[in-house]
């Protein structure tokens, strides 16, 4: 049963990525909502899960509070160290440029000729380089945000299974919350891969399994039982790193082009669904 119901969020996954494609003309829009619906989804699922999962306290602090501010500053390190050594490889290309319009005959490697013949030494520099920063972004931030996302929906799934086994109104209702904010799931997956200058294959790859990890986790809890403490912490530092995310890198973005009162209700709007959400859940 757990199963079937968890192809729910499987379809509303796909859903919400589907959206994201379909709204590239509103790009700025789309990257409010974004980052409202990721704000909400920390403010008001995650972290009130952690920290009923995680009651734990680590010297006056609950160890859900003290994850969740490791995964903000994790989430920064990465991507500045991720942005450090994208920095350091378009220098590299620059100088390489250089070279080449000084020595255009000089050169380790072969380029394209006239008429498409094969000349010695001209070969645009950076031509080994794939997955390139998109904007100074490190591609790898966005896939490593992604993938943080399938495994928080594959503990969504966890969530469906686990409370079938307690009682079938339980598992209802918690597949309803879980159904409900996975459209949000996977347009945040959607649109955070792309915003990193992922190829949209990437971007459709990580949608995929973002929507089939709740069914994944569903059946896992037929085989194992995750302990209550160890899902809470792992809640809290997602939550870190997913809002610093939303508010360092999403929110910014949208208003860099068009700082247009319309982004900011749409960011509004992202919370308050899932304040709607949370509430006709609980």
């Amino acid at each position: 049963m757990a199963v079937f119901v968890a192809l729910g969020a499987f379809l509303m996954t796909l859903a919400g990525g589907w959206t994201a494609q379909r709204v590239t003309d509103r790009r700025h829009l789309v990257l409010g909502l974004a980052g409202g619906l990721m704000l909400g989804v920390v403010g008001l699922d995650l972290l009130p899960e952690a920290l009923d999962a995680a009651g734990a306290e680590v010297f006056g602090v609950p160890a859900a509070l003290l994850l969740f501010v490791a995964g903000f500053l994790v989430a920064h390190l990465v991507e500045r160290l991720l942005a450090v050594r994208q920095a350091a490889h378009g220098a590299e290309e620059h100088a390489c440029a250089a070279a080449q319009r000084e020595h255009p005959g000089h050169g380790p490697h072969a380029g394209p000729g006239p008429e498409g013949t094969v000349q010695p030494g001209t070969a645009p520099c950076g031509t080994a380089h794939e997955g390139t920063a998109h904007e100074g972004r490190a591609p790898e931030v966005g896939l490593t945000a992604a993938a943080a996302m399938v495994f928080h929906s594959a503990m969504d799934g966890v969530a469906i299974g686990a409370a079938f086994q307690v009682g079938g109104g339980m598992g209802l209702a918690v597949a309803l919350a879980v159904i409900a904010h996975d459209f949000a799931d996977g347009f945040n997956t959607y649109t955070i891969t792309s915003l990193y200058g992922n190829a949209r294959r990437k971007a459709l790859a990580m949608l995929f399994a973002d929507a089939a990890a709740p069914v994944v986790g569903a059946a896992s809890t037929t085989f194992v039982t995750i302990p209550e403490q160890l899902l809470g912490g792992y809640l809290g530092f997602f939550g870190g790193a997913l809002l610093y995310l939303a508010a360092a890198e999403i929110l910014p973005e949208a208003h860099h082009e068009h700082p247009a009162r319309s982004t900011v209700l749409c960011t509004i709007a992202g919370a308050a669904f899932i304040w709607l959400v949370v509430g006709l859940a609980a």
